[in-house]
C-alpha cells in the first residue's frame, strides 16, 4: 500500500514552512499558513544529470587544485546601461529576475532585449499575462529590429509545457512573463503561491543550467516594493535586477544580486515612445542646460551605486501669504530640509519666514542616506533668500553636521574628477576630503571646514 504524501504548512507571506499549523508565522503574519503536500523526492540519478547545478557533478569532494576553472561566457546585449548593470553583458546559462512596480518598464525592456538576442540565437518570449497580438502590437509600436526566423512567441502558463517548447525549438534565450502567473504540476496551490513560485523557479533554473539557456524572469512586487512570493526565490536565481520608478520618465536599474559581477552598479534609462532608452551621460539630463545665471540654483555630485551623477538643485523662496510658511520638496526628504533650516537658524542667525520650494532637475529622487547634498541645499536656499547668484561653473558637495561643521563624504576623489570632466572650474568639498591628486584636474579645489567658511566664500 502506497504511503500517503507528507503534509507541510507554508506561509503565504514569506514562504517559511512548518510541520504543523500555528496561528502566527515568524514573519509576524497571522493565519497565513496554508496546508501543502510535499512532492515526492527525486532520485540522486536525476539530480546528477543536471550539469552546472548544485549537486549535479557528483564524484564526492575534491581538492581545490583538482577543480577545473571555467570563466563565465559574457555576451553584450547592445543595451549600454543593461550591460553595465550586468558587469559586461549577459552570462550564458544564467537565470535572472527583473522586478519593479507596474508600469516601470519591465516588459518594454525585455521585449527590446529578446528582439536583439534573436539576431544571433533562437529566442522565445513566453507571456502568461497577455495575448500574442498584444505583444506583436508592442513590437510594432516600439519598431524593434528582430530576426523573424529566430524569434518565437508563446502564450502559456504551464511550466512543463514551457520547458517542452524550449526543448523542441532549441531555445537559447528565453523570457518568462511572469513567475507569479505560471503553474507547475509538481506543487500545490494557486498561481503566485509560495510553493508554486519556488518550484517553478527551481524547474526553470535546472533546465537552463542543464541546457545552457539564458533566461529572464519577470517578478511582481508587493506594496513594500519587494518581490512578491517566498524569499527563497531570490536565492535560487543568479541575478536579481530591480527597476526604480521616479516621478518623471527616468528609470534606474540596479542589481541587488549578481553571482557573475558587481551589485553596486546602477543603470539609467529614459522611458519614451520608443521604449527604454539607455542614458549614457545621465548628468546631461539632471542639469537643466540653462545658460542664464539665476539665484536659487546650485550643482552638486551624488553617487548612485558606483556611479557619480551631477545634478542641479533649485530653490525658490517667496513671501508667505499665510500665517505658517510652506515647505515643499520634490525629490528630497522633508526631514532633512527641516534639519538644515534649523542649522542655519542656530549657527548663522538666518530667519526664514518665507514659503520655500525645493526641486531636483530631471525628476530624480534622492535617497535619505545621500547626505553629500547638504551644502548644495543650504547654498541654494541662501542664494534665493538673499538674491545672489552661484556661478554655473561651481560644484558644491559636503555633509553638514548639527554643530555647523562640514563632514567628509565617501568617494570624494571620484566625485571631484566627475565634476572636473564636465568643465566645472570651482569645486567646494569638505576639508577632510581634500587630496593632492585633485589639483591636477584643471579645477580650483576649495576645502571647507564649517558653514561659516562656506558663507564667506560663496558671497
Amino acid at each position: 500500500m502506497a504511503k500517503a504524501p507528507k503534509m507541510t504548512f507554508v506561509c503565504d507571506d514569506c514562504g517559511q514552512d512548518y510541520p504543523r499549523w500555528q496561528g502566527q508565522c515568524r514573519c509576524g503574519a497571522w493565519n497565513s499558513l496554508v496546508e501543502m503536500k510535499l512532492s515526492a523526492s527525486k532520485s540522486s540519478t536525476s539530480r546528477s544529470s543536471v550539469l552546472g547545478y548544485a549537486g549535479g557533478v557528483g564524484g564526492g569532494s575534491k581538492k581545490l587544485s583538482e577543480v577545473e576553472s571555467e570563466d563565465a561566457e559574457k555576451r553584450l546585449t547592445q543595451i549600454g546601461e543593461l550591460d553595465r548593470v550586468l558587469s559586461g553583458g549577459l552570462t550564458t546559462g544564467s537565470v535572472n529576475i527583473i522586478s519593479g512596480d507596474p508600469g516601470a518598464g519591465k516588459t518594454t525592456l525585455l521585449s527590446d532585449l529578446v528582439a536583439r538576442m534573436s539576431q544571433s540565437m533562437a529566442s522565445l518570449y513566453c507571456t502568461a499575462e497577455e495575448s500574442l497580438s498584444q505583444f506583436k502590437n508592442r513590437v510594432n509600436r516600439l519598431k524593434l529590429n528582430y530576426n523573424e526566423d529566430n524569434l518565437y512567441l508563446l502564450s502559456e502558463t504551464s511550466v512543463e509545457a514551457i520547458i517542452e517548447e524550449l526543448d523542441a525549438k532549441q531555445i537559447k534565450f528565453a523570457v518568462i512573463d511572469s513567475i507569479q502567473a505560471v503553474v507547475t504540476d509538481a506543487a500545490n496551490g494557486s498561481p503566485g503561491s509560495p510553493s508554486q513560485v519556488k518550484t517553478a523557479a527551481q524547474a526553470f533554473t535546472q533546465y537552463c543550467k542543464k541546457n545552457n539557456v539564458t533566461m529572464f524572469i519577470i517578478a511582481h512586487v508587493n506594496k513594500n516594493n519587494e518581490i512578491a512570493g517566498p524569499q527563497t526565490l531570490v536565492h535560487i536565481v543568479d541575478a536579481l535586477l530591480h527597476i526604480d520608478t521616479n516621478d518623471g520618465q527616468i528609470r534606474t536599474l540596479r542589481a541587488n544580486k549578481n553571482r557573475f559581477g558587481d551589485v553596486d552598479t546602477v543603470g539609467i534609462f529614459r522611458m519614451s515612445e520608443r521604449g527604454m532608452l539607455s542614458v549614457d551621460n545621465p548628468s546631461e539630463i539632471f542639469l537643466s542646460g540653462s545658460t542664464t545665471d539665476s539665484p536659487g540654483s546650485t550643482i552638486t555630485c551624488i553617487r548612485k551605486g558606483n556611479r557619480n551623477l551631477l545634478l542641479e538643485i533649485q530653490c525658490l523662496t517667496t513671501e508667505t501669504e499665510s500665517e505658517f510658511p510652506q515647505r515643499v520638496c520634490v525629490g528630497l526628504n522633508m526631514n532633512r530640509i527641516k534639519m538644515l533650516t534649523g542649522i542655519l537658524r542656530k549657527h548663522t542667525k538666518t530667519k526664514i519666514f518665507h514659503d520655500t520650494f525645493f526641486n531636483i532637475v530631471g525628476g530624480l529622487k534622492i535617497d535619505e542616506s545621500e547626505t553629500c547634498i547638504d551644502l548644495a541645499l543650504v547654498t541654494a536656499l541662501l542664494s534665493s533668500l538673499n538674491d545672489f547668484v552661484v556661478p554655473r561653473t561651481t560644484c558644491i558637495m559636503g555633509e553638514l553636521s548639527l554643530n555647523g561643521d562640514v563632514r567628509p563624504i565617501d568617494s570624494g576623489v571620484p566625485r571631484v574628477k566627475e565634476a572636473a570632466q564636465h568643465g566645472f572650474t570651482e569645486i567646494f568639498i569638505p576639508f577632510r576630503n581634500y587630496h593632492k591628486t585633485m589639483e591636477g584636474l584643471g579645477a580650483k579645489i576649495i576645502p571647507v571646514k564649517t558653514i561659516h567658511e562656506l558663507l564667506e566664500l560663496i558671497k
